[in-house]
């Protein structure tokens, strides 16, 4: 009897717990449900101003974070699984870098080291005698494209590498006896 008095208790404590860990997702929608005039006002406000440049900037982001992402893992992994040069094997485990520090510390370490008081370019600048900023602002968006692609690239990079280390090489072998050229075989 006195296990499952204990046992109870726990269940209890266990949730109210849980409900005052909910509190705040709760209050977001809580938000949702007391929709009023001045909450519609206040859309219809953003919708004639700012949403549109908002919704437009967000796809731009996303086009090109998606072509670059692409482009860089899939090419990068291409180079690595596909053919032999000095220093493959350091860059088949050097490009999956990224991954071991989570995307936000990424983003905070990239934007330091590409701004303009950055130590690239401060070395750049020193290094070549120029004044001025060697390249547009990493707080843009094609800052913020360059950016996420570096974040995200090692994802792509990771399975292409891994799809082209089991079928690529064959493939290129047979394509290469069939008589196809350097550029079609790629």
């Amino acid at each position: 009897m006195r296990s499952a008095d204990g046992l109870s208790t726990m269940r209890i404590l266990l949730t109210l717990l849980c409900l005052l860990l909910a509190l705040p997702v709760l209050g977001v929608l809580g938000a949702w449900f007391s929709f009023d005039a001045s909450a519609w006002s206040g859309l219809v406000h953003q919708l004639r101003t700012v949403l549109g440049g908002y919704a437009l900037q967000s796809l731009l982001l996303s086009t090109g974070v998606a072509l670059g992402v692409a482009a860089v893992g899939a090419g990068a992994a291409a180079a690595v699984a596909l053919f032999e040069f000095p220093g493959r094997r350091v860059f088949e485990w050097a490009l999956l870098l990224p991954l071991a520090m989570p995307a936000y510390v990424l983003a905070y370490v990239y934007t330091d080291f590409l701004q303009f008081s950055g130590p690239l370019q401060s070395a750049l600048r020193a290094l070549a005698s120029v004044e001025g900023a060697l390249w547009p602002d990493v707080r843009s968006l094609p800052g913020a494209i360059v950016l996420f692609v570096l974040a995200l690239y090692p994802y792509v990079y990771l399975l292409v590498r891994t799809s082209l280390a089991e079928r690529g090489i064959h493939l290129m072998e047979a394509a290469r006896l069939l008589g196809a050229g350097f550029w079609r075989r790629v």
